[in-house]
């Protein structure tokens, strides 16, 4: 790659954005970019030496070669329609990621639920081993302190996105598919068909010399493998698949099962995070890492050091017994997930989610208002919405809550902001309690609070 370029993003401060960036800093390019507001990930890239500007002008694009953009960017936003002018290179989150993934041995992980978690495992499954991997995640990776890092050898490891359809830029050495489910439908004209095709197409670019690694117990994934002309590697509990689990056992924020290869016993895989979506996650990280040339044994000890990524089943404080856990969990299958995993702790749950997206609680109203039967009590909050969206009339979380009521847990309530829910809970809360705060907006903001309240509580 020609290092001398300079590469400006708008939106810097982004997990996605933030992350392409400080890798291409790490290569040596010029980086710059422009975000709303300072914040942690902004500060880090400043301190390893790009040039941050808060808000947005013309001006901040100056002297650059290439302008890097995401899908939550406006069309109009003034930096992209200054370049535009200018006839500076602009291109999508996805189409940078591309030219760094798309020359080396991509490590695409894609699916509904899991994309965070299981690339973050793969990063430092490789780190451990000394394969010193680049990798691009979408949350920082908690072992590591960090979500990005360029790395020497030829393994490039990123989140595929299919929330926009981006993930079709990659043509990788390895595509991973965790699972497929109706979600982001808006971007494919509300059909299901389309975003499936969408994967069908994105394994379809995997490289001659590589695979599909796939979980064999997704229904529509197992109906999508007949139409994939690349190797393609299964793993599963429930259907048979080239690698199996078995002797699965669940505990208090860990777990542990058998891991077989074609009814070969490889050997046991223990984890440090819970729950059985995290035993799937697990199974993909280690068919990629001995695909990469890892020996299991290695694998197995890596991976039991893996905490988890940030927002992903994150214990934010343990006071007087009890428990504050924060995740990213947005759609109904992740919330379902994550509650089971809760309950393994034996605490009763309070389970506080907040909406996100208008289009998505439309499209998925009924399934989130089934997803809560595993809680103790449930809170629902206003929708969390990205500007720009438009409110879809008749969409609000106080129907979602009387429908809660009905489907799923009688002892759901409606309380519309953070700060309400903060001081509902504060005084209430009893030893033997976990308050689960899960969203894709900024409910981890209540938890923190809690944890905060709670520890100062015990001081």
């Amino acid at each position: 790659m020609i290092t001398s370029e300079h590469v400006h993003f708008i939106g810097i401060g982004g997990y996605g954005m933030s992350a392409i960036a400080r890798v291409m800093l790490e290569m040596g390019y010029t980086v710059t970019g422009s975000d709303v507001a300072s914040q942690e990930l902004t500060e880090k890239l400043a301190a390893k030496g790009a040039k941050i500007y808060i808000g947005h002008t013309p001006e901040h694009i100056a002297g650059a070669d290439i302008v890097v953009y995401s899908t939550a960017l406006s069309r109009d936003n003034v930096e992209r329609v200054a370049a535009e002018e200018l006839n500076i290179p602009t291109l999508h989150r996805s189409q940078m990621l591309a030219r760094l993934l798309n020359e080396r041995k991509g490590v695409a992980v894609a699916g509904a639920h899991g994309k965070t978690t299981t690339s973050s495992m793969i990063a430092l499954v490789m780190e451990r081993c000394n394969v010193d991997p680049t990798y691009i995640i979408g949350g920082e990776i908690t072992n590591l302190g960090t979500n990005a890092k360029a790395g020497k050898s030829e393994f490039v490891v990123a989140e595929a996105d299919e929330s926009d359809g981006s993930f079709l830029q990659y043509h990788p050495w390895q595509g991973i598919v965790t699972n497929i489910e109706a979600d982001h439908l808006e971007n494919y004209d509300g059909d299901f068909n389309r975003l499936k095709s969408a994967y069908v197409q994105f394994l379809s670019q995997i490289r001659p010399d590589g695979a599909a690694i796939v979980c064999a117990d997704d229904q529509n994934i197992r109906e999508m493998i007949p139409q994939l002309q690349t190797r393609v590697i299964t793993y599963g509990v429930e259907h048979e698949a080239d690698y199996m689990a078995t002797d699965i056992q669940l505990g208090d924020r860990r777990l542990s099962f058998t891991m077989s290869r074609k009814g070969t016993e490889l050997g046991t895989i223990e984890l440090s995070v819970p729950g059985r979506h995290n035993m799937y996650n697990a199974m993909a990280t280690v068919i990629s890492c001995l695909e990469a040339g890892i020996p299991f044994d290695q694998i197995a000890a890596s991976i039991l050091e893996f905490h988890g990524a940030k927002r992903r089943f994150q214990v934010l404080g343990e006071s007087n017994d009890i428990l504050v856990i924060d995740d990213y969990a947005h759609h109904p299958t992740e919330i379902e997930a994550t509650i089971s995993a809760a309950r393994a702790t034996g605490k009763r749950i309070i389970a506080v989610f907040q909406p996100q997206r208008y289009s998505r609680t439309f499209f998925l109203l009924d399934a989130f208002s089934r997803a809560f039967s595993e809680a103790n009590e449930v809170i629902i909050t206003d929708i969390y919405s990205p500007a720009g969206e438009k409110q879809i009339e008749g969409v609000h979380s106080s129907k979602l809550v009387d429908l809660i009521v009905q489907n799923s847990n009688a002892n759901a309530i409606y309380l519309p902001t953070k700060e309400a829910v903060i001081e509902k809970l504060k005084d209430r809360l009893q030893p033997g309690d976990l308050v689960l705060t899960m969203g894709a907006g900024d409910i981890w903001k209540a938890g923190d609070s809690l944890a905060r309240h709670l520890r100062g509580q015990q001081a």
